[in-house]
Parts: C-alpha cells; sequence; structure tokens
C-alpha cells in the first residue's frame, strides 16, 4: 500500500485529488496540509511515500519545500503538481529533489501514473512538460561546457551583483558588449533575465574559473 498526502492550498483542488485517489486500489491517503508549516508537520507525523506538492502555496513558493522535505525526509519521495508548465520551472523541481512533475488538468490516469512510478523509486514526468525536460538536457549538453571565458567572466561578475556598466569596466570592454554577452548566455542556457541567469549558473556550478 502506497501512503500519499496531498499538499495542496486550494480546498477545491485537494478535493479533486482525493476523489481521484480515494478509490484507487493500493494507494492510502494519509494526510492534507494547505500550507508550508503544516505541511512539515503532516509529514513528519504521517511519513508517507509520496508526497503531492504544488508549487504556490498562499502566495508562497513552493520550490524551497520541495528542498527542504527532500532533506529532512528522505524516505518520502515528491511529486509536484502544479499549472507551471515552463522549463524553468521543471527545472528547479527537479533540482530541488522532486522525483515527479504533473500539470494541474492533466489526466487521472497520469496522476496515479506518477505515484506509482515514484513510488517505485523511477521519476516521472508529465507528457505536457517532457519536452522542455529534454530541450534542457540537449541545451546542457550541447553548451553547458563550451561557454567561452569571457563569457564566464561576465557571468561571474553578473552573479556577483555587478552591472552591465560595472562589469565593462572591470573587463575593459564596452556595456554593449557585455549586454551582448548576456544575449549569447541566454540563448545558450536557453533561459530569459538575469535572476534565471544566475541562479541556472549556480544550479550548474558554471561559476567557476575561466577556463
Amino acid at each position: 500500500m502506497t501512503s500519499v498526502v496531498i499538499i495542496e492550498d486550494h480546498a477545491l483542488v485537494r478535493e479533486g485529488l482525493r476523489l481521484i485517489l480515494q478509490d484507487e486500489p493500493g494507494i492510502r491517503i494519509a494526510g492534507e496540509a494547505a500550507g508550508v508549516a503544516d505541511a512539515f508537520a503532516l509529514v513528519e507525523r504521517t511519513e508517507p511515500d509520496v508526497a503531492l506538492v504544488d508549487l504556490t502555496l498562499g502566495g508562497a513558493d513552493g520550490i524551497p519545500l520541495l528542498r527542504g522535505l527532500g532533506v529532512r525526509y528522505p524516505g518520502t519521495r515528491t511529486v509536484a503538481v502544479t499549472m507551471h508548465d515552463d522549463g524553468e520551472t521543471v527545472r528547479q523541481a527537479f533540482l530541488a529533489g522532486a522525483a515527479g512533475y504533473v500539470v494541474k488538468g492533466a489526466a487521472s490516469g497520469e496522476l496515479i501514473a506518477a505515484i506509482r512510478a515514484v513510488a517505485r523509486g523511477e521519476r516521472y514526468v508529465h507528457s505536457a512538460v517532457a519536452g522542455a525536460v529534454l530541450d534542457d538536457s540537449l541545451r546542457w549538453l550541447r553548451y553547458g561546457h563550451v561557454l567561452s571565458p569571457r563569457e564566464r567572466e561576465v557571468l561571474r561578475l553578473i552573479a556577483g551583483g555587478r552591472t552591465a556598466i560595472e562589469a565593462s569596466r572591470l573587463l575593459g570592454i564596452s556595456a554593449h558588449t557585455v549586454r551582448r554577452h548576456l544575449s549569447n548566455l541566454a540563448t545558450k542556457l536557453g533561459v530569459r533575465g538575469r535572476v534565471a541567469l544566475v541562479r541556472y549558473a549556480i544550479d550548474h556550478q558554471l561559476l567557476g574559473n575561466a577556463d
């Protein structure tokens, strides 16, 4: 019997998930939580096999919750159940320790398949985001280790809080050239925006010494 907890702040969504799972053979609902603090207490108390985790809990980011559950309760595997289907959110969820990812609106069979897969120690990616995961993997294989020394320098400075103008002065190049390097980095790594770019670089350990 696979024990499951539901961590979701919307009562109607919790009810829907409960209705899907309550009569499913081999699955037992161990409890529900609507917020981060309650989620930790619930998992502590019930020690479930699988936790279904919404990535937006009352406005709070669910990614740190995934990470925290993985560190504190490694025996519980997590499945992100969310409306977000963009590549960056998928990437962050798996890096935070999620074993599965299902987009809200998926057929009930996909949710059940995800629970059964992660309970067996496997990973599960909903078909709606499988393409984003594949694209990210291919992009990393193509470009993750072929950043130029200058691109790495620019990336380190931006990650350190420098503006494009400050980076240009430190590197002895124009701000326009710095911005061009940032544009190239965004294209290579498949992320847009300074925060997403820096987070990707940290997650993939791209801030080491230039080659």
